[in-house]
């Protein structure tokens, strides 16, 4: 083969290979109280742009990790800012925007009577199980931390016995998964692994619609906690990973997390 005829065979191989980069499906990981709605967020992307998005949804913590080992990821949407701004720290992302925000509420058996107004009391009691995520590897977890040191100032000595009394029973490395199907918080709770479990109010809703006995308890205001998301595009990532990211902050977006419960972030990012 001559020089021309080699030097054309390279140019048409390299022109083959950005092409299927170009139509390489984008990678989006995210935190695990996002799954439903940025699902539906996918899908809609999908069918504005027609450019695939493969997903994978687990604790925020766990996600990072998996991306400082190596995994494949072009957007991460966490459910603190503290993860994706390590990631930038660390050189492996861009800029970190706002685009969601939850907070905790508290989820209870029905036959644990409990208010707004006497929660605090009811978690405090012995004989009360109390379920939270896995500080650390879930801001789930964290926020629920969060929640104990706020109670301290109320009550001196709540941080301590609520520290020391919490079951970590989902988010960590060795959490037991739930069957195919089933919302873990749910799940949890018709195990009877817990009394009641501090999560985001977003998954207590999705935990109500397929354990309707649950309560549901906000959080009063003395001790509540809100959770600021954060997202982030990975270093390296195909320039419609941008795209991505801007239509997660875009108006059609924003109000499919409203739908799901989350509180609109857009403006503030």
């Amino acid at each position: 083969m001559s020089f021309k005829a080699m030097l054309i065979a390279v140019v048409i191989a390299a022109t083959q290979t950005v092409s299927a980069d170009d139509d390489a499906p984008l990678v989006l990981y995210g935190a695990g109280s996002l799954k439903a709605s940025l699902s539906d967020v996918v899908a809609a992307y999908e069918e504005a742009t027609g450019h695939e998005v493969r997903t994978s949804f687990g604790p925020s913590g766990l996600m990072r990790q998996r991306i400082e080992s190596g995994e494949l990821a072009h957007v991460f949407a966490s459910a603190n800012m503290a993860h994706p701004e390590k990631l930038q720290a660390d050189g492996r992302a861009g800029p970190v925007r706002l685009f969601a925000r939850n907070k905790l509420c508290a989820i209870a058996q029905d036959d644990i009577e409990v208010t707004e107004d006497t929660l605090l009391e009811v978690i405090l009691r012995p004989d009360v199980r109390l379920g939270t995520s896995t500080p650390g590897a879930d801001p789930s977890g964290d926020y629920a931390w969060a929640l104990f040191g706020k109670a301290e100032s109320i009550r001196p000595g709540s941080r301590e016995r609520l520290e020391n009394k919490a079951l970590k029973l989902t988010g960590g490395p060795t959490s037991r998964k739930p069957p195919e199907g089933r919302n873990q918080y749910a799940w949890v709770m018709d195990s009877d692994r817990a009394d009641v479990f501090l999560t985001y109010c977003t998954n207590a809703v999705l935990a109500r619609r397929e354990m309707p006995s649950l309560q549901i308890v906000s959080i009063p205001a003395g001790i509540a906690v809100g959770a600021d998301y954060g997202l982030t595009v990975l270093d390296g990532a195909p320039a419609d990973a941008e795209s991505l990211a801007d239509f997660i902050l875009a108006p059609e977006a924003q109000s499919i997390l409203e739908r799901y419960g989350f509180e609109p972030a857009a403006a503030d990012s």
